[in-house]
C-alpha cells in the first residue's frame, strides 16, 4: 500500500462500526487518517474535523450516510485515492459514479469483513 487509509465518519463511540474498524485497521498495522463530525481520539489517534491536506490516501472507507457525504465529494474526488469502500448503509451510486470517472475503484463491502478474511 502506498498511502494511508482514511476513515470517513470516524467516531469515539465504542459501539460505532467506524470505531471498531479503526481499531482493527490499527491492529493490522495500517496507517490511518481519521475524519469525523467531532474531534476526538481512538487509541491515541486523532479524529479531525477537516479533510487532511497533502496526504497520500490509498483507501477511503466510508462510514457516513449518503446525505452526509455530499460535503466531502470534492475532497474525495481530488484525493487521488485508489479506492473507496462503501460500508453497509453508506452506498452512494452518485458518488461511486463520479469516483469511477476519476479512476477510483469503488466497492460495496464491509471493512471489518475484508480485514477479518484477509481481503483488505
Amino acid at each position: 500500500m502506498l498511502g494511508k487509509t482514511l476513515v470517513l465518519g470516524a467516531s469515539e463511540a465504542l459501539h460505532r462500526y467506524s470505531n471498531l474498524a479503526t481499531k482493527l485497521l490499527l491492529k493490522k498495522g495500517i496507517d490511518l487518517l481519521l475524519v469525523g463530525k467531532s474531534a476526538g481520539l481512538i487509541d491515541g489517534h486523532a479524529i479531525v474535523r477537516e479533510w487532511p491536506k497533502d496526504e497520500e490516501i490509498d483507501t477511503i472507507t466510508m462510514y457516513l450516510a449518503p446525505h452526509n457525504q455530499v460535503n466531502y465529494y470534492q475532497s474525495i474526488l481530488d484525493s487521488k485515492a485508489r479506492r473507496i469502500i462503501f460500508n453497509p448503509g453508506t452506498e452512494n451510486s452518485e458518488l461511486a459514479s463520479l469516483a469511477r470517472e476519476k479512476g477510483i475503484f469503488t466497492e460495496k463491502a464491509c471493512t471489518l469483513v475484508l480485514l477479518n478474511t484477509n481481503q483488505y
